[in-house]
Parts: C-alpha cells; sequence; structure tokens
C-alpha cells in the first residue's frame, strides 16, 4: 500500500501542477468561458467545466497507456531501462530542474482551434466542452508536457521496477517493485489532479465570474512556488545521482 501512496501522491501532485501552469491555466479558463458563454444555467456550466476535464482526462489517460505500453512491449526499451536508468535519470532530472527554474527557455505554446472546430462545438451545446478537452489536452505547453512525460516516466518506472532500483541506491526501500495496475491507476490519479483547478473555475464561473481574476492571481501563486521548490529539489536530486552514477563520485 506504500507504494501505491507514493506513486498516487506522485501522479496527483504532477496533474495538480499540470493544470494550473500558466500556459494551460489560462487555456482552461479561456475553454470554459468560451462554452458557458451560450449556457443559460450555472448547472450547465459547471457540467461543461466536468466534461472539458473528462475530455482532458480521456486523452491523458489514452496516450500514457499507450506510450508505456508501447516502450515496454519493446525488448530495447525494457534492456534499455534495466541497464541504464539510474545513469539518466540524474542528468535528466538536473535538466527538467533547471527548465522549471527558467535556467533553460523552452519556447511557449498554446491551444487554437479553427473556425470549422469552433461551429462544430457551438453546435454541440454543453457537450462540445468534451471535444474541446480532447483538443486542448493534445495541445502540451512546455511545463505541461514536462509533467505528462515525467507521469509516463513513473509507470515505465513502476512497471520495470527501475524506479524500485534507483531508490534502493540512494537508501530508499519501498515494500512493493510495481504497483499492480499502475499503467491505467496512475494517468486515472493524473487525470484527477488535472482536474481539480478546472472544477474550481466552472464553479466560479457559474456563480461568480468576478472571482475567476483573483483565482487565477492566487492559483499563479501557488503555482510559481509549487515549480520553483520543485524545480530546486529535482536540481538536488539530480545533482547528487549524477556524482554518484555517472561520475562515480562515493
Amino acid at each position: 500500500m506504500l507504494a501505491y501512496a507514493i506513486y498516487a501522491v506522485a501522479a496527483l501532485y504532477l496533474g495538480v501542477l499540470t493544470s494550473i501552469s500558466p500556459c494551460p491555466l489560462a487555456t482552461n479558463i479561456a475553454a470554459i468561458s468560451y462554452i458557458s458563454r451560450r449556457l443559460a444555467s450555472a448547472r450547465q456550466v459547471v457540467g461543461a467545466g466536468l466534461l472539458y476535464t473528462l475530455g482532458r482526462c480521456l486523452l491523458y489517460l489514452v496516450l500514457a497507456v499507450l506510450l508505456a505500453s508501447a516502450a515496454l512491449a519493446m525488448q530495447p526499451a525494457r534492456r534499455f531501462l534495466q541497464q541504464s536508468m539510474h545513469l539518466i535519470v540524474g542528468p535528466v532530472l538536473l535538466a527538467i530542474g533547471m527548465i522549471l527554474l527558467g535556467l533553460i527557455k523552452l519556447p511557449i505554446g498554446g491551444a487554437a482551434i479553427g473556425e470549422r472546430t469552433q461551429r462544430r462545438i457551438d453546435a454541440m451545446g454543453v457537450w462540445g466542452a468534451l471535444l474541446l478537452g480532447v483538443l486542448f489536452a493534445v495541445s502540451f505547453c512546455p511545463i505541461s508536457a514536462i509533467w505528462f512525460f515525467g507521469l509516463v516516466a513513473i509507470m515505465l518506472g513502476t512497471e520495470s521496477g527501475e524506479v524500485n532500483a534507483v531508490l534502493d541506491r540512494i537508501g530508499i526501500t519501498l515494500p512493493e517493485a510495481a504497483p499492480a495496475g499502475s499503467v491505467v491507476l496512475l494517468p486515472l490519479v493524473f487525470g484527477v489532479g488535472t482536474a481539480l483547478p478546472v472544477v474550481a473555475v466552472s464553479l466560479l464561473l457559474a456563480f461568480s465570474a468576478r472571482s475567476v481574476g483573483k483565482a487565477y492571481n492566487a492559483l499563479a501563486r501557488v503555482e510559481w512556488w509549487a515549480r520553483m521548490t520543485t524545480g530546486w529539489v529535482l536540481i538536488y536530486i539530480g545533482a547528487g545521482l549524477s556524482l554518484i552514477y555517472v561520475f562515480q563520485v562515493r
């Protein structure tokens, strides 16, 4: 159970950070505002938010399961995870930490839909939120892509046992090498994490649109502190693992 809890908390944390990162947070608010502009009741607005969230969750689940399953089904990929993961984990964590701190700059992307798609979404009414969630989930921003592929890396590590192997080498022992069903469970928990801020925005739009700006500013501050903290933690861990396994410094 401890292994399940650790992996689930990690997936939930990544999901929340994905949703409140500046680019997807602005996209989520714009999407819910776009859908809700023609809805007559607060209940429909909340329903649209839930459908939009469901669309994103389904897309993340399908992508994560396909990527992890395909990688684990390939023998060269499995051998690579077994033989080399401890060597690449440190440099990768260092690079991700530097990106999160802004020391490495990435182009900021965004989501956009064409006029034809807009007409189709409008014609679907509240159900258009489901399609919009799927479409916007495909349009990864750099930071949200990092969190998502971090989830995939955790899934690969749990299924191959390499996450536990690396943790064992640095003195952290988990009771299970690979929690059963983690390839499906972790994306679902990740999806729940991405859902929480979106549902909160939907409720604000339904009952007090003026509060959305305040909520955006509050979430942006939370995201900044979480990103900075996570970035420095990843740099610390990545530097330590790199010194031990890449440079053989004991």
